[in-house]
């Protein structure tokens, strides 16, 4: 299982209308373009019908945003981590604020990404259960309090505590796991205050997705590393 480079920044797309078709591979070739001129780690979690249509046309890992906790078989409309694996990316995304698992599908889908060697983002919402996840062992831990997301308040400033806590926490369990925080990031300041208090690097998405230059926001964010 392949590991990424840390500091890392990673933009989940979601849904939104600025990520749909040729604007969303646009913007992964953004995402692209910044990793190889500044030498900086970048991942992107490109919407789930163009996931591997964006996968095969850029460099940067690419994530899943969600997968259901069931193997390959009759289970329609279901998103297998095999089929994300053949699809190019590395990874997926789990237990998104918006997208919320029980623990046991959490459980399922970390040890079973470990086994065929993809990557697991799984998505937290406070320091306990922070802890809590990363006793399953996946590959990184995100914090994200929801109050936060898409607010423009950061994480690494508004509750910093959070973050060191978090990462203190996680460790303390499982010292190999990437911690990530995310929660109103929008500039290079909140990044490089998230990375002063320990943490391996961002998780955000309409700081770039929605910004009115997506490549001078992505700038200004790596500047932070």
């Amino acid at each position: 299982m392949e590991r990424i480079e840390t500091p890392v920044i990673v933009i989940n797309v979601k849904a939104y209308e600025e990520s749909i078709g040729e604007r969303g591979m646009a913007l992964a070739r953004v995402c692209e373009e910044v990793a190889s001129e500044k030498g900086v780690s970048i991942a992107i979690c490109p919407q789930q019908v163009f996931l591997a249509q964006v996968a095969s046309a850029v460099s940067i890992p690419c994530f899943a945003q969600h997968v259901d906790a069931v193997f390959p078989g009759s289970h329609t409309g279901f998103v297998t981590l095999e089929a994300v694996k053949a699809s190019g990316a590395v990874g997926t995304l789990v237990n998104h604020s918006e997208h919320r698992m029980k623990l046991a599908d959490i459980e399922f889908i970390v040890s079973r990404a470990a086994e065929i060697g993809m990557l697991t983002i799984v998505c937290t919402n406070n320091v306990r259960v922070s802890r809590a996840v990363s006793a399953l062992r996946p590959y990184s831990v995100a914090v994200e309090p929801p109050e936060l997301i898409g607010t423009g308040r950061a994480v690494s400033k508004v509750d910093p505590a959070i973050v060191s806590d978090t990462v203190k926490a996680v460790k303390e369990v499982h010292e190999d796991c990437v911690v990530l925080c995310g929660a109103g990031i929008t500039s290079g300041e909140d990044v490089r205050a998230a990375v002063e208090l320990g943490a391996d690097g961002v998780l955000l998405a309409s700081g770039v997705v929605k910004a009115e230059n997506p490549k001078n926001a992505l700038l200004d964010l790596v500047s932070g590393i």
